[in-house]
């Protein structure tokens, strides 16, 4: 017994002791609906990557824009059609603080493009060759969806065997758009 209570109040403490705060159910929450954009950032990164650098083999700059625009039209339509959504489940008109939160949650779209374009565009300035840009571009994208991986398994507290399960089915997604690339690029 826990200072002379009861059987009954052991239980309770140990049940109050094993969930989550509200604080940590609320940062679970919202790292899931930012883990969402940043997978979906990345794929679309990375499709745009492929598809770019076959239309501009020279030019990693205009990959980098074309990668940097259409992420930022997808963060509009996600922001556009998720606050549309909102107001229809709720039944109520659509704050601004509404669209705000909507609008940053969604920005991790946005987010997850930054290394790959990096990498782009200090290829544009000559840093390395177009190629290597494209790989390098290419090569942070499954990189980032490794540790999205990661970062999913952590917080759904997976063993190793689902971690690694997890992780490869993410790099699974961004192997097939380096295949798709190879493939269109000979």
């Amino acid at each position: 017994m826990i200072g002379g209570a009861g059987p009954a109040e052991v239980g309770l403490v140990s049940a109050v002791k094993d969930r989550p705060s509200a604080a940590a159910r609320l940062g679970r929450s919202a790292m899931g609906e930012r883990l969402g954009g940043f997978i979906y950032g990345t794929i679309v990164t990375l499709s745009v990557v492929v598809a770019g650098s076959k239309a501009y083999p020279h030019d990693p700059e205009n990959v980098a824009a074309l990668a940097a625009v259409t992420c930022l039209v997808f963060w509009i339509a996600h922001v556009y059609a998720h606050a549309l959504g909102h107001a229809a489940a709720l039944g109520e008109h659509l704050s601004l603080a509404e669209l705000g939160r909507i609008g940053r949650r969604e920005w991790s779209i946005v987010e997850a493009a930054v290394p790959s374009i990096v990498a782009l565009l200090l290829g544009g300035i000559g840093l390395f060759e177009p190629r290597t840009a494209v790989w390098l571009a290419v090569a942070l994208g499954l990189v980032v969806l490794g540790a999205q991986g990661v970062v999913f398994a952590r917080v759904e507290r997976l063993g190793f065997t689902a971690t690694v399960a997890v992780v490869a089915l993410n790099l699974g997604l961004g192997v097939a758009l380096v295949g798709l690339k190879l493939l269109i690029s000979h």
